[in-house]
This record gives structure tokens, sequence and C-alpha cells, in this order.
């Protein structure tokens, strides 16, 4: 598959943009997923979504050790707990900050 620009830094308008629904799971959106966990591999990332592809879906890949969870349309539907960590993100290299998230989601 093909590496993607990886859109860069804080100030950048595209980053922060709303995201539409996926409606059609295509050839398109196949593609999109493949170059996203490669750019992602590629970026020695943990995880990516579409707009940091300058793509504007809800479509997010995860490197979950042993596999690649690919999600489309996801949303939360109940957390429970809290842990804080210090986390990274592609779209802002070489900078790190604690971000308190769940403990689990579902």
């Amino acid at each position: 598959m093909a590496l993607r620009n990886v859109l860069k830094g804080t100030n950048n308008t595209r980053l922060r943009k709303i995201s539409r629904p996926v409606t059609v799971i295509d050839h398109r959106l196949l593609r999109l997923l493949a170059d996203m966990r490669d750019t992602m591999r590629k970026n020695e990332g943990i995880g990516i979504a579409a707009p940091q592809v300058g793509v504007l879906k809800r479509v997010v890949v995860i490197d979950a050790e042993d596999d690649v969870i690919e999600l489309i349309n996801p949303y939360i539907v109940r957390e429970d707990g809290r842990q804080t960590e210090a986390e990274g993100c592609l779209s802002v290299p070489n900078r790190r900050g604690i971000v308190p998230r769940p403990l689990k989601t579902e």
C-alpha cells in the first residue's frame, strides 16, 4: 500500500475539522485503512486517525501488539476507571504529554 503524509502542527486547522461518518465500505475505504496502517508503522506510532492523513472520515487504526484494530465510526458507550500516562502524537512529533484516559471503554 501507499504511505501518506501525516499532517503536523498544533495549529493545523485541518486537524481540528469535524470528520464525517463512513456510510459505505468500499475499496477506497479499505485502501485508506491499509495506507493508514502502513503510515502508522513507518512513523513508529501506535494509532492514527484519518484526519491525521488529511481524510475527514471517522476511521481509526490502532496497533494492539499482535494485531491491528480498525475502527469505523467508533463511539464510546461506557467508560470505567481512570489512568494517566505520557502519550505522544504523530501530528505533534517530539512532544509528549500526560493524558487522562478511561481504564476501560466499551
